[in-house]
């Protein structure tokens, strides 16, 4: 089945990340982030947010582990997700996205799946679930 929404980013708060070991040309940062979601996938998201980032040119990678509370075609319930994507100073590539097995709690125990992100023109952020609850 394939639920899909939209979400708006509720909160980004970066966190203290230790000076690494080694120097790249581009910062690593760590952030923790709350999303909220509407349309066939309702709720919220804490996420854990990983990035290796130039703002000014719009390159880099980020890996995100989220916790989703919420709904999906309303079966209550939550889990979690990664998912990860770059960009080369445009659209995303190179992208991952999976539900994490045995994650599912209340009506979403047993869901398995993928799912994507897409960021409109307008910035308006889409995902959707390609998913199965298994028995």
């Amino acid at each position: 089945m394939r639920a899909s929404g939209t979400f708006k980013v509720a909160d980004f708060t970066p966190a203290p990340v230790p000076s690494p070991a080694i120097d790249t040309a581009l910062p690593v940062g760590v952030a923790t982030m709350d999303k909220q979601y509407e349309g066939e996938v309702a709720g919220r998201s804490a996420t854990l947010f990983t990035a290796a980032f130039d703002q000014a040119g719009g390159t880099g990678t980020y890996v995100a582990m989220e916790s989703f509370e919420g709904t999906l075609h309303g079966r209550a319930g939550a889990f979690n997700f990664a998912h990860s994507a770059t960009t080369r100073g445009g659209g995303r590539e190179s992208e991952f996205f999976i539900v994490v097995p045995a994650s599912g709690t209340g009506a979403l125990t047993g869901i398995t799946g993928t799912g994507g992100i897409a960021v409109d023109e307008d910035g308006t952020h889409r995902i959707w679930f390609d998913y199965e609850l298994g028995q």
